[in-house]
């Protein structure tokens, strides 16, 4: 996922409505070609809430079969329907040589104006953690897979702690390993309780790898998706004497299958003493920073003058999202071929001239050809003519 990935477009080409896989940020840009618009919608609930409440009332027979349309990044509709709704809808034209930021769950879509070169990336902030929280619960309503595992994650940037650079980052963290570890200890004795066997002390398990993040280890994880939610059981599962390879996540071993509970076991690769030291390790990191004079890399004074610029020179490139003219007004209604529909669109504006000669079109099959009552071919012909450069 923070593998770049390079994107070549043409007239047209589209990019659906969709936010980034576990609600990251993302960077684009530009490399040369022609421009492409985007449209954006913030990443507040509010906002976020009102597309798929969108998504939900126009694609409503779709959402039933594809209850995860939204992720399939294959639908796409004008931003005035979201505007309609009251959903919030920013617009930007990207030239080359500039770069787009997505922030967390903001959705996102729009096309090429012509052959273009891009590239773009995922990356992570450390406001980015509570976002990772909802998008993951998010995916285990839908039973979706994830990019990767979300407690993989965080307990592998735990383990390099050193690596931290700010306490914002240690706090967010802190506070996301202990939520994990309160739900795993309460979920575990209660599974405990009701009859499930701790086999932990009699199976050796092999150790999550946490000093990085390959396909070995995500392999691995692979193998470990919950039956009933797709969720990775990175800290502990649920299994069954009768399957080798189904497996459930704390949450939902009764939906695994119909055995009686005796017949389950829970199996155990991080206990309690190792989460209660990680979350220490992060806490004492955080301490440290906070402790230290951290200096900004930011130039306020450069960030400002690039800002100005930016700002400049896309003030010319509003690109209106309302249609060019009002739906039920100016749109011409469109009649059937059979009618009288050159005479009667043009009766009231007609010359005294081609009133006396009325031209009507009458439908010959799949041609249309012009007639008049009278038999002279000359004012025939005048008249088609007066009539075209009417029209």
């Amino acid at each position: 996922i923070n593998v770049p990935w390079l994107y070549f477009g043409c007239l047209f080409s589209t990019f659906c409505w969709h936010n980034e896989d576990n609600y990251m940020y993302s960077i684009n840009y530009h490399h040369r070609g022609a421009p492409k618009q985007w449209y954006g919608v913030p990443g507040t609930k509010q906002d976020a809430d009102g597309v798929e409440r969108v998504f939900k009332n126009y694609l409503s027979m779709k959402m039933r079969d594809v209850p995860d349309l939204l992720h399939h990044i294959t639908t796409s509709f004008s931003p005035r329907i979201l505007n309609q709704e009251g959903v919030r809808v920013c617009k930007l034209l990207q030239h080359s040589g500039e770069f787009i930021v997505t922030f967390p769950r903001a959705f996102h879509g729009g096309f090429s104006l012509g052959p273009n070169c891009g590239e773009a990336v995922n990356f992570a902030l450390h406001d980015w953690i509570p976002q990772a929280v909802d998008a993951n619960e998010r995916y285990r309503t839908f039973a979706r897979p994830s990019v990767f595992s979300h407690d993989r994650l965080v307990y592998t940037m735990a383990h390099w702690a050193k690596e931290l650079r700010t306490k914002e980052i240690c706090s967010a963290l802190a506070q996301e390993l202990r939520r994990l570890k309160n739900e795993e200890l309460l979920l575990r004795a209660k599974l405990i309780k009701a009859g499930v066997r701790d086999v932990s002390n009699d199976v050796t398990l092999p150790p999550n790898r946490l000093d990085r993040l390959d396909e070995e280890s995500a392999d691995y994880d692979d193998k470990r998706l919950c039956h009933s939610c797709k969720h990775i059981c990175f800290f502990s599962a649920v299994c069954c004497e009768c399957s080798e390879s189904k497996v459930s996540c704390l949450r939902h071993s009764h939906y695994m299958c119909r055995c009686s509970i005796k017949r389950k076991y829970l199996l155990i690769w991080t206990k309690e003493k190792e989460m209660n030291d990680t979350i220490a390790k992060v806490e004492r990191r955080g301490e440290e920073l906070a402790n230290s004079n951290v200096v900004s890399l930011v130039n306020d004074e450069l960030l400002e003058k690039y800002a100005t610029e930016d700002k400049y020179h896309h003030k010319t490139y509003d690109v209106s999202v309302d249609p060019i003219c009002a739906l039920e007004k100016e749109v011409p209604q469109l009649v059937s071929s059979a009618t009288s529909s050159i005479a009667s669109a043009r009766s009231s504006s007609a010359s005294p001239e081609l009133k006396q000669h009325p031209v009507q079109a009458t439908s010959l099959g799949n041609d249309t050809v012009t007639s008049q009552q009278s038999t002279s071919a000359e004012p025939l012909v005048e008249n088609v003519v007066k009539v075209d450069e009417s029209v």
